[in-house]
């Protein structure tokens, strides 16, 4: 049995590590801020967790040390266009706090990072440090990356789980909590996007919540294995990033967005509304729709024996069902 903290564990992807960690046997301590629930992505209090009230922006996370094995260190950030005070405040001096911590409750420290620190690139993705000349698409990318050096630089024994774009349970679609890109299938599910602009060949890596969560448990379970590497938490195969669309269009009574190329998306032939709506989704998330990164993730695989389920099609028709489900998309009038 492990005695380990969770950082953001009110969280999506913390709530979930605990409820696993819970299950395997550990003792676990959920540290949260103004939400004090630890919920499961099935949306159950998880059982058996010790909760503490802390804030990663306070010197040792506002805790009182005690002896710990790891620290998995969930808190962030997740904003992509949050202020750079904010996101340093947070994601980096945030990180440092509970490295700080950790290091007084002598355990080891496994930090939740992202897949894309990656930045602007297309091709193969090395599960290794960001290199030092890295293009970030936006200011989010580049706070995890400077949280990723300041945990190397530690000396405390640590590993750096990157999962990619997080979204429902492998099997049932199911997320407790719908994250910000799903707001591209909501805009175009209300019409309020008609049109989809990506590079043909680009590609999205969506992930399943509960390869996330278990593969983050099984590396806290292994960090002796893990010490000093990097691991992507990612899916079997990428989605093409047409695919939002086309997975909009499968559904009976929702629109047909048209998927078009960049170089023939003209914004001033939209509607004023669509013109803004279309003009925020593509700030924040249309750099992923242009181009194909390629994460290798045979060292997760190796250390946690631990494969994605598949991520086709046919997945993403369950997680727009139960968005429809749970009044995110619209229901059938």
């Amino acid at each position: 049995m492990l005695k380990i903290l969770v950082t953001g564990a009110a969280g999506l992807i913390g709530g979930d590590v605990c409820a696993r960690l819970v299950a395997k046997g550990h003792a676990v301590t959920g540290m949260v801020r103004r939400n004090p629930e630890v919920r499961g992505n099935d949306g159950a209090l998880v059982e058996g967790v010790t909760t503490v009230s802390g804030d990663v922006t306070l010197p040792l996370m506002g805790l009182e040390p005690e002896p710990h094995d790891v620290v998995i260190h969930c808190a962030a950030s997740l904003e992509f266009d949050a202020p750079e005070e904010e996101l340093q405040a947070i994601n980096v001096e945030g990180t440092k706090n509970a490295l700080a911590y950790a290091k007084e409750a002598g355990a080891a420290f496994l930090h939740v990072s992202t897949a894309y620190v990656c930045g602007q690139v297309s091709g193969a993705v090395p599960e290794g440090p960001v290199p030092a000349d890295t293009q970030f698409t936006n200011r989010y990318e580049a706070s995890k990356a400077r949280a990723e050096a300041a945990v190397a630089a530690s000396g405390l024994p640590f590993a750096v789980a990157r999962p990619s774009i997080v979204l429902g349970h492998s099997k049932t679609g199911v997320i407790r909590d719908f994250p910000s890109l799903c707001n591209v299938f909501r805009l175009m599910a209300r019409g309020k996007v008609t049109q989809f602009p990506c590079v043909p060949g680009s590609t999205l890596d969506l992930v399943p919540i509960d390869h996330v969560a278990e593969g983050i448990a099984r590396l806290a379970e292994r960090m002796n294995e893990a010490n000093g590497a990097y691991f992507h938490l990612v899916a079997s195969d990428p989605l093409p990033a047409a695919e939002l669309a086309y997975g909009v269009q499968r559904v009976e009574h929702f629109p047909d967005p048209q998927v078009v190329s960049p170089q023939d998306y003209d914004p001033t032939s939209l509607r004023p509304a669509e013109q803004m709506l279309a003009g925020r989704m593509l700030g924040t998330f249309g750099a992923y729709f242009t181009r194909d990164p390629q994460f290798d993730d045979g060292r997760f695989r190796a250390v946690t024996g631990f494969e994605c389920n598949p991520t086709d099609s046919a997945w993403l028709d369950r997680l727009i069902a139960h968005g429809i489900e749970a009044d995110y998309l619209p229901k059938p009038r």
